[in-house]
C-alpha cells in the first residue's frame, strides 16, 4: 500500500494550491482518505476526509475554503485549497484506512500514510 502526496509549495496569502494524494495497492472504493495538517511545532490535525459514496467532512477552520474530491477515473484524492492563510502553513499528509465512512477526529484512526508535502503561505 502506498500513498504519495504532491502539489505543495510556496504561495502568497489569498492564493490557491491543489494537493493530490495518489493511492496504489488498494482501491478508494473501499477505503477512506483523510488529509491532515501539521503546523510547525504542533500536532497533526485532521482537516478533511473523503469516502466514496459518503459525506465529506471538513474542519471548521477550512470550511468554505478547502474542497476534497476524488479525481474522475483515478485512484487519487485531491484537496483544493483556496483563500490560503499564513496559518495554513505546514506539512500536509494524506492517510487511508479501509472503512465505510471517514473521520478527521484523530490520526490514529488511519492505517496508511504518505510522506507529506510542505505548504508555505507567506508574502
Amino acid at each position: 500500500f502506498e500513498l504519495v502526496e504532491s502539489g505543495g509549495g510556496l504561495v502568497q496569502p489569498g492564493g490557491s494550491l491543489r494537493l493530490s494524494c495518489a493511492a496504489s495497492g488498494f482501491s478508494l472504493d473501499t477505503h477512506a482518505v483523510g488529509w491532515f495538517h501539521q503546523a510547525p511545532g504542533k500536532e497533526r490535525e485532521g482537516i478533511s476526509c473523503y469516502r466514496e459514496g459518503r459525506r465529506t467532512k471538513y474542519k471548521d477552520s477550512v470550511k468554505g475554503r478547502f474542497s476534497i474530491s476524488r479525481d474522475t477515473g483515478k485512484n487519487t484524492v485531491s484537496l483544493q485549497m483556496d483563500s490560503l492563510k499564513p496559518e495554513d502553513t505546514g506539512v500536509y499528509y494524506c492517510a487511508a484506512v479501509e472503512s465505510s465512512h471517514c473521520e478527521i477526529i484523530s490520526p490514529d484512526w488511519y492505517d496508511y500514510w504518505g510522506q507529506g508535502t510542505r505548504v508555505t503561505v507567506s508574502s
